[in-house]
């Protein structure tokens, strides 16, 4: 059997309930299948595709969305502020949470590992599948097909996000800004130790600000540093315990 034919092979109900959540009936239900396909699970079923690439693809789709929806939202600001927020706004925090807003974890075909593990709920693998299912959009129906849906179902939670944000900052740059104008130092980031196998690593970073000291954890050293500072920027007293 082809990895076409595996691919084909899978269940077609939950492509189906997901296309509703969606508001949009693809073309080619393989390219929909892809995109919810992760590595570990393609690895166990000896499936050869996996939503990688279309996640690639789809990361470029809705950096272009966004962009173009802030400019009209905020014609007064300048391309250093936009640029800053069109980050904050298809970070992974963000993004985990559109998905979030259609269950889109419940689609996904993981390994068993990766189920065990609590993948269908992790922040990194919903922001790539997100990604990856308007990838798959975009090859299907083209780009205004994508930005349609985009705005029909999730930009109205993309500006509530904003909205409730302390900062549309990368908390790195909001840290820096905090300590330069009230210690005159910078934050220190260094990488405590890795834990986890190749394919699944947990990053730990400690980060210090004088004597105080935080530590934060994510799937990458660059997630992990973010972490460290959003708890460096709660012990500081900058932001609440529910930001």
């Amino acid at each position: 059997m082809s990895d076409s034919q595996k691919v084909r092979a899978l269940g077609e109900g939950k492509l189906v309930e997901l296309e509703r959540r969606l508001g949009y009936s693809f073309k080619d239900k393989n390219l929909l299948r892809r995109a919810l396909i992760h590595r570990s699970f393609s690895f166990e079923k000896e499936v050869g595709e996996n939503y990688e690439v279309l996640e690639f693809l789809g990361d470029a789709v809705i950096g272009l969305i966004v962009s173009e929806e802030l400019i009209k939202r905020f014609p007064d600001k300048t391309e250093g502020e936009l640029s800053q927020i069109r980050a904050f706004l298809v970070s992974e925090p963000s993004l985990a949470e559109l998905a979030k807003t259609i269950d889109l974890g419940e689609f996904l075909y993981l390994g068993k590992g990766e189920k065990r593990s609590g993948g269908k709920t992790k922040s990194s693998i919903l922001c790539d599948v997100f990604e990856a299912v308007f990838g798959a959009l975009y090859l299907d129906a083209g780009f205004e097909k994508a930005k349609e849906v985009f705005k029909e179902k999730f930009l109205d939670k993309l500006w509530q996000i904003l909205d409730s944000a302390v900062t549309y900052k990368d908390f790195k740059s909001y840290l820096q800004e905090v300590t330069q104008r009230d210690f005159k130092v910078l934050p220190e980031y260094s990488l405590i130790r890795v834990e986890g196998p190749e394919h699944d690593k947990t990053f730990y970073v400690e980060c210090r600000v004088r004597e105080l000291k935080t530590e934060g954890t994510g799937k990458s050293k660059k997630s992990a540093e973010q972490s460290a500072a959003k708890e460096m920027l709660r012990a500081l007293g900058v932001i609440g315990e529910r930001n």
